[in-house]
């Protein structure tokens, strides 16, 4: 709660301090409801198999968005999420095996940073973005049985994904029709993170207008590496709800 806090507060002191020099000022908040589907396998320690539950877990979001009028440098999307999935694995540790009684769970925040650049600003109700994103991922692992203990693992690392956004504003109406994806792939391995939603910009106050926004995600983190210890081939997919402001 504290991170997404943190991304608000920047995008809010951004926008009072510096509103006169900049075009749009843009961020939200809300629940993205996601069901893990898909497994992992492990070559190191320990070796065996992980498959999810497909069980709907609820996460928060936030995001903040800073678009300026000089062209050359480019505009600023900053988000947050996170997803949360539970398994049963089938792995030896060491001496010992894990048996039906075995029980995971897959932790993973994730902090995107996209630089981009606006080849459409609402040109015939049309927005274009390109650019890059960044995307900064903390996962931690756990897995556990009564009679071996509990296995932990972390890893931390950042991936680069091209960005595109696109943007339908529906004339006469204050209906936005949007969709985003980032995307990288590098042999059989992909990640990939897919958005579409409709929001409704309520046109009551002449400087913040607050918007509400329905849609849906789908992430996949697919690691086919031979020389890694893990390889997943994971999805989180479901509906989110929000609520938005926009100066």
């Amino acid at each position: 709660m504290k991170k997404m806090i943190s991304i608000l507060a920047f995008g809010a002191v951004v926008a009072s301090t510096s509103y006169a020099d900049i075009a749009r000022v843009e961020m939200g908040a809300g629940a993205w409801m996601q069901t893990p589907s898909g497994s992992a396998s492990y070559n190191g320690t320990p070796t065996g198999n992980d498959t999810l539950d497909k069980t709907q877990k609820t996460s928060a979001y936030v995001w903040a968005l800073v678009k300026h009028p000089v062209p050359v440098i480019p505009n600023l999307r900053l988000e947050y999420s996170s997803v949360e999935a539970t398994g049963n694995p089938t792995a030896s540790w060491g001496s010992y095996t894990f048996s039906s009684a075995a029980s995971s769970k897959l932790e993973i925040s994730q902090y995107d940073i996209v630089p981009y650049y606006n080849i459409l600003d609402n040109t015939f109700w049309i927005t274009l973005d390109v650019g890059l994103d960044v995307k900064v991922i903390n996962a931690k692992y756990t897995a556990t049985e009564a009679s071996v203990g509990t296995y932990e693992n972390k890893a931390n690392f950042a991936i680069p994904m091209g960005y595109v956004r696109g943007r339908v504003e529906i004339p006469d109406t204050n209906i936005g029709i949007e969709a985003d994806a980032k995307y990288i792939s590098y042999e059989s391995s992909v990640f990939s993170d897919v958005r579409a939603k409709v929001d409704y910009t309520f046109d009551i106050f002449p400087i913040v207008q607050p918007a509400i926004e329905v849609g849906y995600r789908q992430e996949v983190i697919k690691i086919n590496v031979s020389s890694a210890d893990v390889q997943t081939d994971i999805t989180f997919s479901g509906v989110y709800a929000g609520v938005m402001l926009r100066f």
